[in-house]
């Protein structure tokens, strides 16, 4: 008799986010990372959506690390009725308890503000989930070591394996009946600040690996170069530089740059404040979990003297009133809300003000429409013009490039019976299938949102 393991794909599948895929195989319902959709407008609008899978009968989440993008969606999964365990490392979990408490504040506080305001086309304005939801969604958070088989059933084990891209961040590896399916997650840089080089899979017999850069590589920029020049002219200017970034990592890396720089008098004493409530929580994980990362404590401990943190919105406009060239870094890397906002309504028209934009911009973000040189800017239901000179430094990005990608995929000694391309945009997808296809000789499939495959076990 024929077994087969159906999988749906729920998210990530034609678009960068939305990572959800749910596998059922045995008897048994797993779903690899919940998240929720950023970007266009249409695909936003998903996120309310009831999934088309009876939620109630999926058996557990692993999570392959704690993006918004990856862990976005566990509070609504919960409001549709799951209860069951959520399995991820020890720093994802504490990203993912992070980066859900905060995203279910603001998600009140812009639904207040927009009732109040009203800017909303809805009449009750609801929040996308509640810090309640977030809580209990938290409270199935179960902690699994890295590189460590666990078994889930007599036909199912899965691991663990370390990724780079953030602290805690691993590819999953699941053995269904003998056959193994890895969700590469995101994959992180060889070469980074903060983190190891990823592990590579040995063996997959179902491949599912992301695509974000499957089209290009990154630039050799000097990173470092190029941000002391933007330094110090922001300084000639008596301009500020703004900084929008991740609370994930790029945060902690840009500390980490700028300190650098500073220690090698590569730039002068200029304030720098650190302005993401999320970003500061994460600080405390690189604290708790050194074995994760490489970045000395003593060193920490000196970059976090060296840096404002600001912890609490008063301070933020403090901030915003301190007549000094300043260096602001604040959340949200794609300039999708956030306290970066803020600072961006106050100085987003003076031509003094520097933007630059430090990693993936998605189709339909802000970030992405800055990048692309508009003249104006929508958020708090108001236009704002576009004086401030944009830069963008593309190399600083979590995330593994064709090169890296192909390199991850090297290790693998077997032929896989099927690839199938997630987390990309359609020119990236197509990219990296046809060089997969030239350089590997494998069975590449591009699968559309909410497909359903029969892969046999």
């Amino acid at each position: 008799m024929l077994n087969f393991a159906k999988v749906h794909f729920l998210g990530a599948a034609g678009t960068v986010t939305g990572s959800k895929f749910l596998i059922e195989a045995c008897g048994k319902q797993i779903m690899v990372d919940c998240g929720m959709f950023q970007g266009l407008k249409e695909l936003r609008e998903l996120n309310w959506a009831e999934l088309p899978v009876d939620v109630k009968k999926i058996d557990v989440v692993l999570l392959t690390h704690g993006h918004l993008d990856h862990v976005g969606f566990l509070p609504r999964l919960y409001r549709q009725g799951f209860r069951g365990r959520i399995i991820g490392t020890a720093p994802t979990l504490a990203i993912a308890g992070i980066i859900l408490k905060d995203s279910a504040k603001i998600h009140e506080e812009e639904a207040q503000k927009a009732a109040e305001e009203n800017y909303s086309k809805h009449n009750p304005v609801l929040p996308f989930y509640t810090i309640a939801e977030a809580e209990s969604t938290v409270s199935l958070f179960q902690v699994e070591e890295e590189d460590k088989w666990v078994s889930f059933s007599e036909e199912i084990s899965y691991r663990f394996q370390y990724n780079g891209h953030i602290i805690g961040a691993t590819f999953i590896e699941l053995d269904i009946n003998e056959k193994r399916f890895v969700f590469s997650g995101d994959v992180g840089r060889v070469n980074d600040y903060l983190l190891e080089a990823p592990k590579k899979p040995a063996w997959a017999d179902y491949l599912f690996v992301e695509s974000t850069y499957g089209h290009k590589l990154h630039p050799k920029e000097d990173i470092e170069e190029i941000l002391s020049t933007l330094i110090k002219e922001t300084i000639v200017n008596k301009g500020n530089l703004i900084i929008p970034s991740f609370a994930v990592e790029r945060l902690q890396m840009l500390m980490y740059v700028l300190w650098k720089l500073y220690k090698k008098n590569k730039i002068p004493s200029i304030p720098i404040f650190v302005d993401s409530p999320m970003g500061n929580n994460v600080l405390e994980v690189f604290k708790r979990y050194p074995q994760w990362h490489k970045l000395p404590m003593d060193e920490y401990d000196a970059m976090c003297n060296h840096i404002n943190i600001v912890e609490s919105y008063r301070e933020t406009w403090e901030t915003i009133d301190d007549p000094r060239s300043k260096i602001i870094i604040a959340g949200s890397g794609m300039v999708t809300g956030g306290r970066v906002l803020t600072y961006l309504q106050q100085l987003i028209d003076e031509p003094t003000t520097t933007v630059l934009l430090v990693g993936y911009q998605a189709e339909g973000t802000r970030g992405r429409q800055l990048q692309e040189g508009c003249h104006e800017i929508k958020f708090y239901g108001k236009y704002f013009p576009v004086k401030a000179r944009i830069e963008s430094i593309e190399s600083l990005s979590a995330h593994a490039d064709q090169g890296d990608l192909l390199s991850w995929l090297s290790d693998i000694k077997n032929i896989p019976e099927e690839v199938f391309l997630i987390h990309g945009e359609q020119t990236a997808l197509d990219a990296f299938r046809l060089k997969i296809q030239k350089e590997k000789k494998w069975n590449v499939c591009i699968p559309k949102l909410y497909a359903i495959k029969e892969l046999m076990i």
